[in-house]
């Protein structure tokens, strides 16, 4: 496997998981929306967010006008999230997730717009 498609698949698999996660409202995340101060409708619009952007990435190799779009996306959501734990003051461990993942599909638009590896 190449590493664009390991990137795609771990993207993919992180965001349909946080998406279904955010839309079920399953575990944590109210309590997370609550902290975050979104309503658990806006949350779960972020979760559908992350979902489509996932299923964007998926299909990307057979739709690349439906990928780039998606990726982009992501990027957009995380940089939402990234700026909401710094104004909510959140530690380091609060952050790190979002900013790994920012790091992920950054990497995997760099190996897409290089051709791919």
């Amino acid at each position: 496997m190449s590493l664009l498609a390991a990137l795609a698949c771990l993207i993919v698999l992180i965001f349909a998981l946080l998406g279904v996660a955010k839309i079920m409202a399953l575990g944590p995340t109210p309590g997370l929306a609550a902290h975050a101060g979104f309503s658990i409708t806006a949350y779960r619009v972020i979760g559908a967010l992350e979902l489509a952007g996932a299923v964007g990435v998926a299909l990307g190799p057979v739709l690349p006008l439906l990928g780039g779009p998606a990726d982009i996306g992501l990027l957009v959501l995380l940089a939402g999230a990234v700026t909401t734990h710094v104004r909510k003051g959140d530690n380091l461990p609060r952050l790190v997730p979002a900013v790994v993942c920012a790091a992920l599909v950054t990497w995997y638009l760099s190996l897409l717009a290089g051709g791919g590896s």
